[in-house]
């Protein structure tokens, strides 16, 4: 396979080697602290709180916290706040001209946004410490007094503090993008788990040898749909004017814009959770009621009809979030006025007003494909659990967070290898 064969080359190269291993001994010192428990908790009570087979909006933190959050290790927060910061200094970029300003000033720009986003990272890590330690795991805590509490608070947030400086590390001194890695080896490392879970149910009987083979096949399509749409791209061609400056003629070249059919990634689905999820969250604040019942039957994944209304609703809500995220961080207008400034047109479009209609709609037309795919790689897997016996927690949003972050990292191998072969060149 081309990816092995890209890692092989890598690891021959010394440089890239001890950027390889830096990044690994990163990933191992997350996984130690992530089976670090929180001190003055009471561990038969904290099991209790996650008994069944649903879990809300925590499963969505499971996810991102590689079942730390369920566990309340030092890491149970993972970098959850981060995550939430960042989307929250890139939504200010487009709503307020201060935040706009600062994208637009370069290096110097991005460092203050990087420092307003750690800012924000320690306040949101604070809120949601304190919310988990007086709320939902307020009944593990063994000594309710308020020593307790301000400890358990601040190791939350020193843990997430240290997972935003451990991925800054890799970033600096590793390879790949370090918050994207510490989640994908969350992910990662729940893969034996889910496969002991398939076992079991194998063993028991639940779950018949062809349904077996059918989820092996269904997971290994699933795959690779997601890398050829991850990969996916629209090229829209340019086309560079002559300029002769002197003696010197400059331009007159051909190039392409590339747009991503899923220029969202993988937020769309962590809103469209976010928000489904939210509900199925408050009603183990109110069990034995008539909200927890309605909740259980009606919007759950495992109720039934829970599982038809989640998923239309789940569909509905990445469509919507999908073309919205994109709306805000693709934006044409910027690319046609820099190609206009650059004597560069596309063939058959006239520059400005025209050029900027057309990428708008080019990019609409390409986002409802990737829009269609997030939802059905999302969807599929909740009905497939309902109906298959399977219990599986590993779905599409894992899946696609593991594949997409893969592929990233072996991209900026390649583009590592060659940078150094130019240098070499140049020497």
């Amino acid at each position: 396979m081309e990816w092995l064969n890209t890692i092989s080359r890598a690891w021959k190269i010394k440089e890239l080697r001890s950027k390889m291993i830096f990044t690994l001994l990163m990933l191992v010192v997350y996984r130690i602290g992530s089976n670090i428990p929180v001190p003055g908790i009471n561990r038969a009570t904290l099991a209790q709180l996650f008994t069944g087979d649903n879990m809300g909006l925590f499963e969505l933190f499971n996810l991102f916290s590689g079942g730390s959050f369920s566990q309340f290790t030092v890491f149970a927060l993972s970098v959850t706040p981060y995550i939430t910061a960042s989307i929250i200094v890139e939504l200010l970029g487009v709503a307020f001209p201060y935040f706009e300003r600062l994208t637009e000033e370069g290096l110097e720009g991005r460092k203050k946004l990087t420092s307003i986003t750690r800012y924000m990272t320690v306040v949101l890590a604070v809120i949601q410490a304190l919310g988990l330690t007086l709320g939902l795991f307020r009944r593990a805590v063994a000594n309710q007094n308020a020593f307790n509490f301000i400890v358990i608070t601040l190791i939350l947030v020193a843990g997430t503090t240290f997972l935003m400086w451990l991925g800054e590390q890799i970033n600096e001194y590793g390879i790949g993008n370090g918050i994207s890695l510490l989640i994908f080896g969350g992910i990662i490392a729940r893969i034996p788990s889910e496969i002991n879970n398939i076992r079991t149910s194998y063993q028991a009987g639940t779950t018949s040898f062809v349904s077996l083979l059918l989820f092996i096949a269904f997971a290994i399509v699933i795959i690779v749909a997601i890398i050829a749409v991850q990969q996916a791209t629209r090229r829209i061609p340019v086309q560079y004017a002559k300029r002769v400056v002197g003696r010197k003629t400059y331009g007159g070249q051909s190039t392409h814009i590339p747009l991503k059919v899923n220029a969202g990634g993988v937020i769309p689905i962590i809103f469209a959770l976010s928000i489904l999820q939210f509900p199925l969250t408050l009603m183990y604040f109110f069990p034995d009621s008539a909200f927890y019942d309605f909740c259980n039957k009606y919007l759950s994944p495992s109720g039934n009809p829970g599982v038809w209304i989640y998923s239309v609703l789940n569909i509905v809500l990445i469509l919507f979030f999908n073309y919205f995220y994109t709306a805000i961080t693709f934006k044409p207008d910027e690319i046609a006025k820099n190609m206009k400034q650059q004597g560069g047109f596309v063939p058959g479009i006239r520059p400005g007003k025209a050029t900027v209609d057309y990428l708008t709609n080019t990019m609409n037309r390409i986002s409802v494909v990737g829009a269609i795919f997030l939802a059905i790689v999302a969807t599929i897997p909740t009905v497939l659990s309902q109906y298959s016996g399977f219990q599986i927690t590993f779905g599409g949003t894992s899946l696609l967070i593991a594949v997409g972050v893969a592929m990233d990292t072996v991209k900026q191998m390649e583009n590592q290898m060659v940078m150094r072969n130019y240098k070499g060149f140049l020497k």
